[in-house]
């Protein structure tokens, strides 16, 4: 299927490892211009090799995305390198347990980093993709089913409901706006954590089939929401889990 994506323009955050990295790369090879924004420079610099070397247009940008002013100077940068930006991929984040007396500050880092640095940068972007009356957003968020306290939990619950609110506002503009939650991704995080033998068991008891998710599982379904192939999708939570999730709907 041709996704109808060549030629566009996308900003990726968290791009330099996981699902951010394979969004991008997946991008470009359907012959998008990605601005891939993270922290670690040097892992940058590598997805720009890769994805030059394979005849796809990335442009690095090391940037905090959770300091007061980052969503602007984040949207002003990319709109200087590509003219304007179609498709954004919120991806940074992270989890965060914490105990029941945890300080406030604490919770204020975690719905920074999970949930505002997410409204702040799409909102900043959506001016001109409400001009050019086509967008695409796309949040990468998490699941809600919670083992225990955990701030990324209620953050990302948060984006839910601002994508849905958010879809009923923009969807005139022809701008859609949808989340996916990863189920267990295979990632850095996930191999220095989890050890070989508690993935296998896990997977053979819990994930109906029966392995852990690549990021490039979950790339499939965003660089899908992001084309104009997927215009009447939108205001949506799309699990990629392998049929972990239980609940009904």
């Amino acid at each position: 299927m041709d996704l109808e994506l060549k030629s566009k323009t996308a900003v990726v955050t968290g791009a330099s490892i996981g699902i951010g990295r394979a969004i991008a790369k997946g991008l470009a090879q359907e012959g998008v211009h990605v601005v891939a924004v993270a922290r670690r420079k040097e892992l940058l610099d590598g997805l720009t090799r890769e994805v030059r070397d394979a005849g796809g247009a990335v442009t690095p940008l090391v940037q905090d995305i959770v300091a007061e002013d980052a969503a602007e100077r984040l949207a002003a940068a990319a709109i200087a390198e590509l003219g304007h930006v179609d498709i954004l991929v919120n991806n940074a984040g992270g989890s965060r347990p914490l105990p029941v007396d945890a300080p406030n500050s604490a919770w204020d880092e975690a719905i920074a980093l999970n949930f505002t640095s997410y409204r702040k940068l799409a909102h900043a972007l959506l001016p001109q993709m409400i001009e050019r009356r086509w967008g695409r957003i796309i949040n990468i968020t998490g699941k809600s089913e919670p083992e225990g306290l955990n701030a990324a939990f209620a953050a990302k619950a948060a984006v839910h409901a601002w994508t849905k609110g958010l879809s009923r506002e923009i969807g005139e503009h022809g701008i859609t706006v949808n989340c996916i939650p990863p189920g267990r991704i295979m990632s850095e995080q996930i191999r220095r954590n989890y050890p070989e033998d508690y993935r296998k068991k896990f997977a053979e008891e819990e994930i109906p089939v029966g392995y852990w998710g690549e990021p490039e599982d979950l790339a499939a379904l965003a660089i899908f929401l992001a084309s104009p192939r997927a215009r009447y999708i939108t205001g949506t939570v799309i699990p990629v889990d392998g049929g972990l999730r239980r609940y009904q709907f």
